[in-house]
């Protein structure tokens, strides 16, 4: 009898181990995808979602951060939407999202461009600004870019070995560049969890460089009001690109809601809060309100 329960306390212990394990390797598998954009964050973790064309698409904060500039810079160019969408179905597939220091042979950046073909320095493609530009430097040179298939024109500026790998990235591409660029309104939520100091200035820097000139006016904290920063967008698409950019980049700037065309979206440390109804104002102006 003894030792029947002997075998039966090892069984449900070796048992248990076996779960241990199987959970350990679980939980260090979605890390590492994870870490390496090729899932999306999970409901507990700071996160964005964009939605748009009946779909909706969930990013980390980096990847947010990153999307922004990307599609940001389509806007100052004067590019249309489509560009950013050719552009993200690019990163989506290259690195997911990410600015790899590391790639095949030489590649490096968001977009893997190679020093050694001409792209610039490793220092310069690091420089999500500067690699997005050469990015699109080179997606204008192709003919019929505006209206080629979008797999089809992402491999003539990449000249990738997997000619075919940008098809997948199209629909989520689509619903970031759509948002992102202000031609979906309202359609970006996101959480941090606890934001990071107010930071308004640093705000200005990263809608200026992104988007270009902009009328901004900030506003310091007072004993009992908060730091605003109010941008004069001058048409309601470039409004709802800025709105988009201060709220996907909201955790790392202490942004606490952000007010355009009479729609509000205030951050909420433990949900994806939504736009409500706010203070009627111009549909080109931009109201961004930071943590106290």
């Amino acid at each position: 009898m003894a030792t029947d329960r002997t075998r039966a306390l090892r069984s449900v212990g070796c048992l248990g181990l076996a779960v241990l394990v199987l959970v350990g390797l679980a939980v260090g598998g979605f890390a590492l995808l994870r870490s390496r954009g090729m899932v999306e964050p999970a409901p507990f973790q700071p996160r964005c979602v964009a939605a748009a064309n009946d779909l909706s698409v969930t990013v980390s904060p980096d990847q947010s951060h990153y999307t922004a500039i990307i599609t940001g810079l389509a806007v100052r160019r004067g590019l249309s939407p489509r560009a950013a969408s050719i552009a993200m179905a690019t990163v989506y597939q290259e690195t997911g999202i990410r600015n790899l220091d590391h790639g095949d042979r030489d590649s490096v950046g968001l977009f893997q461009q190679r020093p050694s073909q001409g792209w610039g320095s490793v220092e310069e493609i690091m420089d999500p600004h500067y690699s997005t530009g050469r990015f699109y430097d080179a997606l204008v040179q192709v003919d019929g870019w505006e209206s080629g298939d979008i797999n089809d024109v992402a491999q003539e500026v990449q000249r990738s070995g997997y000619p075919e790998a940008y098809r997948d990235h199209v629909p989520d591409a689509r619903v970031l560049a759509s948002v992102y660029t202000g031609q979906s309104p309202a359609a970006l939520r996101c959480s941090y969890g606890e934001l990071d100091a107010a930071d308004a200035e640093g705000l200005v820097d990263s809608l200026t460089t992104t988007l270009g000139d902009l009328d901004t006016t900030t506003t310091d904290a007072g004993e009992e009001t908060p730091a605003t920063l109010v941008v004069q967008a001058g048409d309601t698409d470039l409004a709802w690109a800025v709105a988009a950019h201060a709220v996907g980049n909201g955790g790392r700037h202490g942004v606490q809601s952000v007010e355009t065309g009479g729609l509000t979206w205030s951050h909420d440390e433990d949900a994806l809060a939504d736009w409500l109804p706010g203070p009627a104002g111009a549909q080109d102006s931009v109201t961004i309100t930071f943590a106290g």
